[in-house]
């Protein structure tokens, strides 16, 4: 018994113990890839990776792909977006749990298309991540391994991610994969900049010593990582180095946060005795930030232990970290080490020098180097629902291109809309809408009201039909309202005679009736600018008809009551008349009918009465000559 029950208790702790392992096990990253131009999910080898088909974008058309580089996943199809289409153009994708991500974005060519003289084989246009721009393709990007796609590491926070592609002039954006990779909530920390208002652009991922460029997948690298891309880099060139490897392996590399891949460190370039200093060089835009993070692991079988190698590291020819023992400081050889730090750039420039103090000879394993790019703050949300609900209502054409955000990014605003920046709320608004003469239907939408900032709408010489939305009037901002030359009918609301700011006001040319609403009429005496004429139908301000009587809604709706019980009362005297008229006729008719017996029959009855009457003479007569006989 006692042995049951301790076999009992055995299998009682397996199961505890595997279920709290199972608790403690991290869940995998959240990711999704898109095939973009692809009707049909589609999984890639040699990783069997799944990309599910396009969807989630605002524009565009599928078409095959050209793919100029081993580096892009082997996908057949794209998505371009032609400028005729509009210059903004989005994939907006939901559903996105919010914490820190890598998303990358892969570019290639249309198939098939040299045979169309004005079509750009290799477009040129900018990419941006949440409002903010991140990249700008630079001519020769579809023969650079490392250019043809962009990268960026990003907090999404909103539930969604917004990946817009902004034309330039210079070709259709083509775009072959879009993914969102899940990465540790610290992953890339810096220092006080790193946060939720920062962006990190990858410029570039360099292996050090390594022949051949590799993913994080490549190297078996920890989901976490968010499968970097890492450039091959045999030398800096000039002899000034040599490249060494080890199979030992390295410790301390896929860590938290930001998970190395333990392969990363197993090569390295090494400074010769003919340059001692190690020195890489790349070209960078001026006046920027950038986030520089330097690998090392101790690896070179001639170095036996602490200070047999000890160098400086200089950016730009100053020392960002002095004395750097890789032995020392990572505790051990075959360790890794990760240094990070933040510098800005003046020129166009970046030097990473390593200068050996001790040992001569310095060492590198890899280099990270991000652009850091503050976040845009975006335009308020319920704008931005206004301004689509003026988009939906006059069916504003796709060359508006009016996806995204309207204000950011800033290189990139609406077309017709104009921003601003309110420095209470930290967002964008709309103080202006200019969307004159451009052929635009349909009708102006309540919604407008949603856009609090305006201070000029200008909707002249188009096609826009419907009444006045009342709720113009809530836009207590408007400064200048020009609705001049469409077909706006009805009634001018009374709500726009409320709003005090307005100094110009432009209805001419319209179908508008009814009375200008007083207080407008009382404003030209104070300067402002209002025009009615050519509504034939307004009256009540000096240069228009005058008004009848002006009676209140309370009097209009009681003369409308007894209109109304008037014109019931005729219908029911008039149904009377003619019901009583008809009786009439019938009766007519039926005595025509029985006309012979009706005349026998009143011929009888005049005989009688005649009769009657003769008797009745005869007896009077009688009646008073009687006493005279008697006497």
């Amino acid at each position: 018994m006692s042995r049951f029950l301790l076999l009992l208790l055995q299998s009682w702790l397996l199961i505890f113990c595997f279920a709290f392992s199972t608790c403690l096990a991290r869940k995998p990253p959240w990711v999704i890839r898109i095939s973009c131009g692809s009707r049909v999910n589609v999984r890639t080898p040699p990783t069997n990776t799944l990309w599910y088909k396009d969807f989630a974008y605002t524009g565009g058309i599928p078409t095959n792909a050209t793919l100029t580089s081993y580096v892009a996943p082997s996908l057949k199809t794209l998505r371009y977006f032609p400028l005729s289409e509009g210059p903004n153009n989005c994939y907006n994708i939901k559903k996105v749990p919010r914490g820190h991500y890598s998303v990358r974005v892969f570019f290639a060519l249309v198939a098939h298309r040299d045979s169309d003289p004005n079509f750009d084989n290799e477009p040129l246009f900018d990419i941006s991540v949440e409002g903010t721009q991140i990249y700008s393709s630079q001519p020769g990007w579809s023969s650079r391994d490392d250019q043809v796609f962009t990268e960026a590491q990003v907090f999404l926070t909103d539930g969604t991610a917004s990946i817009c592609f902004h034309s330039t002039g210079h070709g259709d954006p083509a775009i072959l994969s879009i993914e969102i990779i899940e990465t540790d909530d610290r992953a890339y920390y810096f220092g006080p900049e790193w946060g939720r208002g920062v962006i990190l652009r990858t410029v570039t991922r360099l292996s050090c010593g390594n022949g051949k460029s590799k993913f994080d997948v490549d190297y078996s690298g920890d989901q976490w990582g968010g499968d970097r891309f890492w450039s091959r880099m045999t030398t800096f060139g000039q002899n000034s180095d040599k490249a060494i490897s080890t199979a030992n392996s390295i410790k301390k590399a896929s860590n938290a946060p930001n998970f190395y891949p333990a392969a990363l460190y197993q090569t390295a370039l090494v400074s010769t005795d003919s340059q001692p200093d190690l020195a890489y060089m790349m070209d960078v835009d001026p006046n920027k930030n950038y986030s520089i993070w330097l690998h090392f692991a101790e690896i070179d079988v001639s170095i036996t232990g602490v200070g047999k190698r000890v160098f400086d590291i200089l950016i730009n020819g100053n020392v960002v970290f002095e004395g750097v023992d890789v032995a020392k400081m990572s505790g051990d050889r075959y360790t890794a080490l990760v240094l990070n730090t933040t510098v800005t750039v003046n020129g166009r420039t970046l030097t990473i020098t390593l200068h050996p103090k001790e040992g001569n000879h310095a060492i590198i394993n890899a280099i990270e180097v991000f652009e850091v790019i503050a976040a845009e703050s975006k335009t308020i949300l319920e704008e931005v629902r206004a301004l689509q609900a003026v988009k939906g209502a006059l069916g504003l054409p796709l060359r508006f291109g009016w996806n995204g955000d309207p204000c950011v990014p800033q290189q990139h605003p609406w077309s017709g809309a104009d921003c601003q920046y309110d420095r209470t709320s930290n967002r964008w608004v709309i103080d202006g809408l200019g969307l004159d003469n451009q052929g635009l239907r349909g009708f102006l939408p309540s919604g407008i009201s949603g856009l609090h900032h305006l201070q000029s709408i200008n909707l002249s010489s188009n096609n826009i039909r419907g009444t006045i939305p009342s709720s113009i009037g809530m836009i207590t901002t408007l400064e200048v309202l020009d609705l001049s030359y469409n077909f706006f009918n009805g009634s001018i609301p009374d709500s726009i005679g409320q709003l005090m700011s307005l100094r110009r006001l432009n209805l001419n040319g319209n179908s508008l009736s009814g009375r200008v609403p007083a207080p407008l009429g009382g404003r030209l005496l104070h300067g402002a600018s209002f025009n009615f004429t050519d509504n034939s139908g307004l009256c009540g301000i000096p240069g228009l008809r005058t008004c009848g009587p002006h009676l209140s809604a309370g009097a209009k709706i009681g003369i409308a009551f007894g209109v109304s019980v008037a014109f019931l009362f005729m219908v029911i005297c008039l149904m009377c008349w003619w019901k009583r008229r008809q009786n009439i006729l019938r009766a007519q008719q039926i005595a025509a009918r029985g006309a012979p017996y009706a005349k026998s029959r009143t011929q009888t009855t005049h005989d009688i009465q005649m009769s009657r009457h003769h008797n009745y003479g005869y007896a009077r007569t009688a009646a008073e000559n009687g006493p005279s006989l008697l006497s």
